[in-house]
């Protein structure tokens, strides 16, 4: 999750994912199953909104990443560039949401005593180390996460740690362009043809389910930095192509074949093609990130509280969210990604 500083749609196209992410969460917190989703019965239950949003968030975080660690000078500076990024909005939150615990803790063992109160922070700020759950916390609510949205955090900095391998060839452009394209491969053959087996395998915590698919839209994002695909003469032609393949997957059943494939084209094409109020929706701040951490624990308080239905909840938290979203970014991201430019000169000079 990345800062665009040039004119382009990827800032707004962050903010709709992560608000797709919220919108598709408000049914399971309500109480209402998934498939209830309009695009679930549209799509003849191919896609729901969550998943849309968060395979757009690891296209474009593999398409920018793969840039930032050519950018890199160090692998000290690549990762304090994501460290930078990740770790401030997530203490944060962290934090305030162990401040507010104590107001919905029901449990005959005092919140002080309870030893998952205080692993909570240490091992979700690992990580590794994902804790969704406090007993006594959110009992009565239909899900008992208090933030459900951090489990992809691990998943987006593996697959960081798996691009920093390639900046020790990045002077290669083509034995980087095709290691890419053979990892790709690999992952999407597992993903098509092998899924059952190693779907429900688990590495360091993460399934091997959500590793093939997320990391193969990541890697995707990446193969197509890698092209420069946002300078290919002929990259409207690419798009007509990709999206014609989406909507006839979509009406055939067969998107899940094809979603590797097209989705990335499309949503990096989107993402270039330049729109007035779009491209410049950046100047306002990057508040996905934000969106992301801290709409779950508003929309569990909201539940806790007022026991909303579905739509009140979508509204409210979507609402919420984008307010918390902003402050997050303004006050906490912005100033330490500022930091991070300051720490980058400092290591250059002392090497």
């Amino acid at each position: 999750m990345t800062t665009m500083k040039h004119y382009n749609n990827f800032d707004f196209l962050r903010f709709m994912f992560a608000l797709l992410v919220v919108i598709s969460h408000s049914f399971p917190l309500s109480g209402v199953e998934e498939k209830e989703q309009w695009i679930y019965q549209f799509t003849n239950g191919q896609m729901v909104y969550s998943a849309l949003g968060l395979n757009g968030f690891f296209v474009i975080s593999g398409f920018f990443i793969f840039q930032s660690m050519q950018r890199s000078k160090s692998l000290i500076e690549y990762f304090t560039k994501r460290l930078k990024r990740i770790l401030p909005g997530l203490f944060v939150v962290l934090f305030i949401t162990l401040l507010l615990v104590p107001f919905v803790y029901e449990s005959d063992v005092p919140f002080y005593l309870n030893p998952e109160f205080w692993t909570y922070l240490p091992n979700n700020l690992s990580l590794y180390g994902f804790q969704p759950v406090i007993e006594g916390v959110f009992n009565s609510n239909y899900y008992h996460a208090i933030n459900g949205s951090l489990w992809t955090i691990r998943y987006e900095f593996t697959l960081y740690v798996a691009i920093a391998f390639l900046f020790f060839i990045k002077g290669k452009k083509l034995l980087l362009l095709w290691g890419l394209i053979i990892v790709y491969l690999f992952f999407y053959i597992l993903f098509q043809f092998y899924l059952d087996r190693f779907a429900s395998s688990e590495v360091f915590g993460m399934l091997g389910y959500e590793i093939l698919n997320l990391g193969t839209f990541f890697i995707a994002g990446s193969i197509v930095a890698a092209l420069q695909f946002e300078k290919n003469k002929n990259r409207d032609i690419y798009f007509c192509i990709a999206l014609f393949i989406f909507v006839l997957s979509i009406y055939l059943n067969f998107y899940s074949v094809v979603k590797h494939l097209v989705f990335p084209v499309i949503i990096i094409f989107l993402g270039y093609y330049v729109l007035p109020f779009f491209s410049a929706f950046g100047k306002y701040g990057d508040a996905s990130y934000g969106i992301y951490i801290y709409s779950f624990p508003i929309q569990q308080f909201l539940m806790y509280f007022y026991k909303l239905n579905t739509l009140e909840l979508l509204v409210y938290s979507c609402l919420l969210s984008i307010i918390f979203g902003y402050l997050s970014w303004h006050i906490v991201e912005k100033r330490f990604i500022k930091i991070e430019f300051n720490i980058t000169k400092f290591i250059d000079s002392k090497t």
